[in-house]
């Protein structure tokens, strides 16, 4: 005969088989089962809290008449989720994973109405649906879906993030170091790392973090130590026009550390990043040693620390 143990987390098991298939309310009643053989199982009551969060919020999207709207409610509602589990304090693996199945699964649901209209397939629309993809899992269709997009804004740091985790979560390092590269250096202020879930970005975060960061200033150091500590290090040489604004932009932001101290903060990293990009272009064309040691000294005038790590 099975002991209580086992029928319970078989119901939860059964209870996870329906999340992920989109019954929720067959997965609640399933749930109820197992908390009526052990009402003081953590398991059983954490994931009967997170399916009644879905509930009400599944209420809510049905109730709003546009589909787009809807995906974008949904999807939102995963990182007040995240928190709200948090809080709770049990996560319990099995049914977490389910729930991403259930939530980026019906967002996508949503997103996939609004793209039948061709007139409506946007960049906005594609990056929506290529993380949908991957937040389910289908690396594949989410690439494909964030490229289209980054194909019609290819300078839309976001995009280029979101298109990067996911060659680093199929194990395409080398392409998700430069696109993560490219994402930071456009604008870095935009992405939104909450999003990002591959190993090789978010233990760099971490790091930036522990020394410390938060906020914009997080953001725009995690291209300077993830240069320093050798993530973000794919180089490439400029094209005329760009190096042409990687000129400007830099002494643009070198006089703004003059004039303006208390933006030093967001300033200096921007400004390191953009000497860091400068010094990869001096050597990809050959430039003369003396032009690169002219960098150098600049990047230890406004920061002695990163100039010796650099030199490292």
């Amino acid at each position: 005969m099975e002991s209580r143990n086992e029928r319970v987390n078989e119901s939860l098991q059964r209870g996870a088989a329906l999340i992920a298939s989109h019954r929720l309310h067959d997965a609640i009643d399933e749930v109820e089962k197992a908390l009526s053989l052990d009402f003081e199982n953590d398991d059983v009551v954490a994931t009967l809290k997170y399916l009644n969060f879905w509930k009400d919020r599944h209420h809510r999207m049905v109730a709003l008449k546009d589909s787009f709207e809807r995906g974008e409610y949904f999807l939102a509602q995963w990182g007040v989720f995240q928190e709200f589990a948090g809080r709770i304090g049990a996560v319990v693996d099995v049914q977490m994973n389910a729930l991403r199945q259930y939530v980026f699964g019906e967002a996508l649901e949503q997103y996939r109405d609004v793209y039948r209209d061709q007139a409506n397939r946007d960049a906005d629309l594609l990056v929506r649906i290529g993380r949908c993809y991957k937040g389910a899992g289908d690396y594949d269709r989410a690439r494909r879906f964030l490229h289209s997009a980054s194909v019609q804004r290819p300078e839309d740091a976001e995009i280029l993030a979101e298109t990067a985790d996911v060659h680093a979560l199929v194990g395409e390092i080398s392409t998700a170091k430069a696109l993560f590269r490219e994402a930071f250096f456009l604008e870095a202020r935009k992405i939104d790392i909450s999003r990002l879930e591959s190993e090789l970005i978010t233990r760099l975060v971490k790091a930036v973090e522990d020394r410390g960061y938060s906020g914009d200033a997080l953001l725009e150091w995690i291209p300077v130590f993830g240069f320093l500590y050798g993530v973000l290090n794919v180089k490439r040489e400029l094209r005329s026009i760009e190096y042409g604004r990687l000129k400007q932009s830099i002494y643009e932001l070198e006089r703004d550390l003059r004039e303006n101290a208390g933006t030093r903060d967001l300033v200096l990293p921007r400004l390191l990043n953009r000497y860091f990009w400068l010094i990869d272009h001096y050597v990809a064309v050959k430039e003369a040693p003396g032009k690169v040691e002219e960098v150098l000294l600049k990047i230890r005038s406004v920061d002695v620390n990163v100039y010796h790590q650099y030199n490292a």
